[in-house]
């Protein structure tokens, strides 16, 4: 299997952002578990979830080529009913490891990825500021505009298979930090 590439778009060193922001891009622990430190009421609300197409930029990742099928959960992560992060979740659609831990309604995804699979191997968080360019940034825009979108991303290997999980950080975040 490919490990994850040191592109032009996803860095391993994040953006300039104000320190707040920052200091939340670079969570190293579970997002949904920080958010939900801060005393706001913290909900998922999944937009969609089933087949889709792997990504350009998630493609080499997954081990799969640019346009084929994966099983993609997108959800927006909100406080006090504000969405505050949109988060794409991606797998190959034939994965026994992945598939039942995607299919998990509203529950946080975080939750089990940083404490339920002991097993789970976790590769380094990397960065992107993503504009309109990008797929994931004109989801994003869809529920909330901006000029760029401060994004994360890490893949997860269970069982040697991956998942790679995308959250980008919406503007009504830093009213919350």
């Amino acid at each position: 299997m490919r490990a994850m590439v040191n592109d032009a778009l996803w860095r391993a060193a994040p953006p300039a952002l104000t320190d707040s922001l920052l200091d939340c891009l670079t969570e190293p622990a579970s997002l949904s578990l920080r958010l939900q430190a801060g005393g706001r009421r913290f909900a998922v609300t999944v937009l969609s979830q089933g087949e889709d197409h792997v990504l350009a930029d998630e493609a080499e990742a997954l081990d799969l080529a640019e346009g084929e099928p994966v099983y993609a959960r997108h959800v927006l992560l909100t406080l006090d009913d504000a969405p505050v992060v949109f988060a794409r979740s991606a797998a190959r659609p034939d994965c026994p490891a992945w598939l039942p831990v995607l299919r998990r309604g509203s529950r946080s995804l975080g939750l089990t990825l940083f404490g339920e699979l002991p097993e789970l191997v976790r590769d380094p968080l990397r960065y992107a500021l993503l504009t309109g360019g990008h797929p994931l940034a004109a989801t994003a825009a869809r529920v909330q505009t901006a000029a760029g979108y401060p994004a994360r991303r890490c893949r997860f290997l269970l069982g040697g298979s991956p998942l790679l999980l995308t959250e980008l950080f919406l503007p009504t975040l830093e009213e919350f930090l």
